[in-house]
């Protein structure tokens, strides 16, 4: 694998959200909630949840429209929004 920027960046910020979760859990613990899926998440499920999501976003949207990724981003981020509100 090449080391180029936007690879990265993307670990950077996976890092950096796996450091900010870790913080977040250790000054503001949470009970698990139940949301629309039934089961019993915390913060790290959602984000865990929300990254395999976005991940197969990203492939739906380079194997259906192939172009303007960046706008994939947009729609993860919409999906993200969603899965820390509602599960």
């Amino acid at each position: 694998m090449a080391w180029t920027w936007p690879t990265a960046a993307f670990f950077g910020v996976i890092a950096l959200l796996l450091i900010t979760f870790t913080i977040l859990a250790l000054k503001f613990p949470e009970t698990p909630r139940t949301g629309i899926l039934r089961i019993e998440t915390t913060r790290g499920d959602r984000l865990f949840i929300t990254l395999l999501g976005s991940a197969f976003i990203n492939l739906a949207w380079l194997g259906l429209v192939g172009t303007n990724q960046p706008y994939a981003l947009i729609v993860c981020a919409i999906y993200a929004a969603a899965v820390f509100r509602w599960v």
